[in-house]
């Protein structure tokens, strides 16, 4: 009896991974790029509790960009932010708001979602729901 070697495939994972605000709080805007670079180069989608300030925003976008190419198998970011929905909230509830994210050094009403390219291909963002798209 001849058994036949069953063929495998080598399956590619990735993994979720959360990242509470307070861990990144009091890195410096560098020390913050650097940690979520770490992350996603190591195949995981990260779920930012809060959001990141606009120019740091910008300079891991530009970073990333800058890496294509350079770095193997490495095709860039998909980044969504999603923030909570503020309109019905009386004037009252807003500035709690305000000042409990100054507090915190950020906007924990919002989550970040941050994943490789050659995993997440897309990310929609409508009011009731997020679709994550994955390659």
């Amino acid at each position: 009896m001849v058994k036949k070697k069953k063929k495998l495939r080598k399956i590619k994972g990735f993994a979720i991974q959360f990242l509470p605000y307070s861990e990144i709080r009091d890195l410096n805007s560098t020390e913050r790029i650097k940690k979520i670079l770490t992350i996603i180069f190591g195949q995981n989608i990260l779920i930012l509790q809060g959001k990141l300030k606009p120019d740091e925003e910008t300079r891991l976008i530009e970073d990333t960009m800058a890496m294509i190419g350079h770095v193997k198998n490495f095709s860039g970011i998909e980044l969504a932010v999603i923030s909570g929905n503020g309109n019905n909230q009386s004037y009252f509830t807003k500035m709690k708001q305000g000042i409990a994210n100054a507090l915190a050094g950020g906007d924990l009403g919002a989550i970040t979602i941050i994943g490789p390219a050659t995993i997440v291909k897309e990310i929609k963002r409508n009011p009731k729901k997020i679709e994550l798209m994955l390659n």
